[in-house]
């Protein structure tokens, strides 16, 4: 079992920053592929970012590339997602998910556990 805490969430300008965290309260952390992703109100929830538990791969959505990073610290069980140059349509709930030993995956069912979500808004 894994219990999953999302925090950083906010209200920030076109153009600015935020950086989300995870923290996982369990065991074996370093055997969960940790995913982000995002719902806006009326639509499906899409896959954002995620970061394998194998090795140091990573994997973006188109939208997010170049502006997102994800990042791990398996010392502190802990998933990150750093959000530079973010626009309105970056606005949403943005959920940290854990999937064990699963390849990254854009797919939300491959994962086994989810945070609660955490509100951001872009927004002058």
């Amino acid at each position: 079992q894994v219990q999953l805490v999302e925090s950083g969430g906010g209200l920030v300008q076109p153009g600015g920053s935020l950086r989300l965290s995870c923290e996982a309260f369990g065991h074996a952390f370093n055997e969960y592929a940790m995913g982000w992703f995002r719902q806006a109100p009326g639509k499906e929830r899409e896959f954002v970012a995620a970061e394998s538990w194998a090795s140091a791969a990573k994997r973006y959505a188109d939208s997010v590339k170049g502006r997102f990073t994800v990042s791990r610290d398996n010392a502190k069980n802990t998933v990150y997602l750093q959000m530079n140059s973010l626009k309105p349509e970056d606005t949403a709930v943005y959920y940290c998910a854990a999937g064990f030993r699963i390849l990254l995956s854009p797919a939300p069912d491959e994962y086994d556990y989810w945070g609660q979500g955490t509100q951001v808004t872009v927004s002058s």
